[in-house]
This record gives structure tokens, C-alpha cells and sequence, in this order.
């Protein structure tokens, strides 16, 4: 089997290692494609190194099949067509305890803190498996992890129709966040620098705007009124971007926190108590949203075709990584690990 591996920062590659049978409780899984996400260039710029050990198999948006089965399994068989929700909770922590398991305090992350979905068979622990349809094409279902982030980071946010929204930042999390805004009938404008990602936006029918040649502010201002939006999601991790979220957000709004943040931003606490606004964090996702992901991809909600810029083969996994990397024309790019034969 081939597997991507992770040595040192800026070093993956193929390699071939022996496959494994499933142990007990466990499933392997014929991966047919992988996501390259944001996460997977900080492991290979070396940020994550303190998580990802040398020789560690990376990558957690995935597609496959079954093919085979471990002990003490039941209810799969091979040829089924699955995805994985890539976090084990402990079970037992303060977290999981009061229902909150994607935010456990021990987690686990594949991919991260145990080998992970870029190689051709993948053991994995049967509970965290889920089926997909049939008919569902399989570097579609690959989207399914980011699409679970941007449904938790909506219902974190109690978006409701009619809801005035603003998404800063318009990667691939903050566009399915404004698709799936959209969905639950709220009226969303993306703020977005690259011109590219706002084309991507408009294709998909979700108003963009340049944040440098517009004033957002005064935009969502002339919008609602006078008013303000109702809810800002800060996905694109600048300090800029943090500012801007509070200074849209109408009384009592709602600033969800979804960019991850490498050191603490200025923020304007006069105007949250002013206007009493609050703030919620969006980490990860539950099983709930996994479901509703998937059912939003095969619905065709969801467009999962239009925002795959590039399916590459895994020997080409550097050229691909260079391609997300690069900021340019990219949105999604994903690894083919199919075998010819199939």
C-alpha cells in the first residue's frame, strides 16, 4: 500500500508499507480520495511538530470503501462507500461528560495525533465511520469533513431566515459557511480581497465584495438599514478581519470565532459592552453534522463539483500541496488514491 509521510517540515512523501489487517472493532478502508486542507499545510510547514511525530501519516478528508472487516464488528461489509468523522473523545472528560465530546479535552485527532487518511488502506475504529450514499460521487463525498465544519459553525450560530450575515474571508470554510447560511434562508454578503475566491462566490450565487476597494461597514450599514448584521463569522485570520466582524455587527449580535488565531488580536470590548454583543468559538463538529453534511452534498445544496479546483495523483501530492499553498486559483485540491484497476 502507498501512504503519505510526513519526515520533517517541507518533506512528505510516498511510501510503501505493508497493510494491515483491522483489529478488533476496527474497519480498513480502500481510500479513494483526500482533501488537502489548511491543516495539513501548517503540518508541513512544520507549526504542528509538537502533535505530528517524524514518520506520521497525515490527511482527514476522505472517501473510500470498505474492504475489510475486524473482529467484533458488525453492520459493515466490504464494497460499502464511507467517509470518517476524524476526532475520538475520551469519554469521560469535563467536555465529553456534559455532551460536548467534539470539544474533549483529550482529543484525538487522525490525521494529527494518529495516522491518518492519505494512504491507500486505512485502519480505522468502526464508531467513527459513516455511510454514504450509494449514488454519491466519491471526490464529492471528500468535502464532507469541511462541509461538517461550516454546518456546526451555522447552528453554533443559530443562524434563522431572514438573519442579516457577513462572512470575512471566503477560503473554502468561510464560502460552504456562507452555502450553508444561504440554506437556513439568511441573507449573507462574503468579504474577500482575492479576486478569484469572490468569482468562485458570485458562481455560487453569494454576493462578495472586496473588503480593500469597498467599506464593508458602511455596505452592511446602507443593508440593514442602519441596523447591522445579525451574525459575523471571522474565517480569514487577520487582525483586520476581527475588527471588521465587530464593527458590522448590529445591537446583540453574534461574532463567531471559526479562523484559528496564532497570537491574541486588539479587540473593541467598548463596543461589546455597548452594544452587548457576544462572542461564541466554533471548533470542529459532532456526528450530527457529519450526517447533515452529507445529506446536504447529495442533495446538491451543497456544490461540491464547483469547488474542486484540482484531483491530482498521490505521486504528485508535493505538486498539490504547492498548488493550495500558492493562494492563487484554488480551492479545494484533492489526492486520487484509486487504483487503476478499479
Amino acid at each position: 500500500m502507498r501512504a503519505v509521510v510526513y519526515h520533517a517540515p517541507r518533506q512528505l512523501k510516498v511510501e510503501s508499507r505493508s497493510a494491515q489487517d483491522p483489529g478488533p472493532g476496527e474497519v480498513r478502508i480502500a481510500v479513494a480520495y483526500t482533501g488537502i486542507c489548511g491543516t495539513d499545510l501548517h503540518i508541513l510547514h512544520g507549526d504542528m511538530d509538537g502533535r505530528v511525530g517524524p514518520t506520521a501519516v497525515i490527511g482527514h478528508e476522505m472517501s473510500g470503501w470498505i474492504d475489510a472487516v475486524g473482529p467484533e464488528v458488525q453492520g459493515w461489509s466490504a464494497g460499502r462507500p464511507v467517509t470518517v468523522m476524524p476526532t475520538r473523545s475520551c469519554g469521560h472528560c469535563h467536555a465529553c461528560r456534559r455532551g460536548n465530546t467534539h470539544i474533549c479535552h483529550a482529543m484525538q485527532f487522525l490525521g494529527i495525533d494518529s495516522p491518518g487518511a492519505m494512504q491507500s488502506l486505512w485502519n480505522v475504529p468502526a464508531d467513527l465511520v459513516l455511510p454514504l450514499p450509494g449514488g454519491l460521487p466519491l471526490e464529492h463525498a471528500a468535502l464532507v469533513e469541511p462541509v461538517a465544519v461550516a454546518v456546526h459553525d451555522v447552528r453554533r450560530a443559530n443562524v434563522a431566515g431572514g438573519d442579516h450575515v457577513v462572512v470575512i474571508g471566503g477560503g473554502p470554510i468561510g464560502t460552504l459557511i456562507a452555502i450553508v447560511a444561504q440554506q437556513h434562508d439568511a441573507r449573507v454578503v462574503l468579504l474577500e480581497p482575492d479576486p478569484f475566491r469572490r468569482s468562485v462566490a458570485a458562481e455560487l450565487g453569494i454576493e462578495a465584495l472586496d473588503p480593500r476597494a469597498a467599506d464593508a461597514v458602511g455596505f452592511v450599514q446602507e443593508r440593514t438599514d442602519g441596523a447591522g448584521a445579525d451574525i459575523a463569522f471571522e474565517v480569514s485570520g487577520s487582525a483586520e478581519g476581527v475588527s471588521t466582524a465587530v464593527d458590522v455587527l448590529t445591537t446583540r449580535g453574534r461574532l463567531v470565532m471559526v479562523a484559528i488565531h496564532a497570537q491574541p488580536r486588539p479587540v473593541n470590548l467598548h463596543r461589546f459592552f455597548w452594544r452587548e454583543l457576544e462572542l461564541f468559538g466554533a471548533r470542529l463538529y459532532q456526528r450530527e453534522d457529519v450526517e447533515q453534511a452529507i445529506r446536504l452534498i447529495e442533495s446538491g445544496a451543497v456544490p461540491a463539483a464547483r469547488l474542486i479546483s484540482r484531483i491530482e495523483p498521490v505521486e504528485a501530492v508535493g505538486a498539490a500541496f504547492a498548488a493550495l499553498e500558492s493562494g492563487g486559483r484554488v480551492m479545494k485540491v484533492l489526492l486520487d488514491w484509486r487504483e487503476p484497476a478499479r
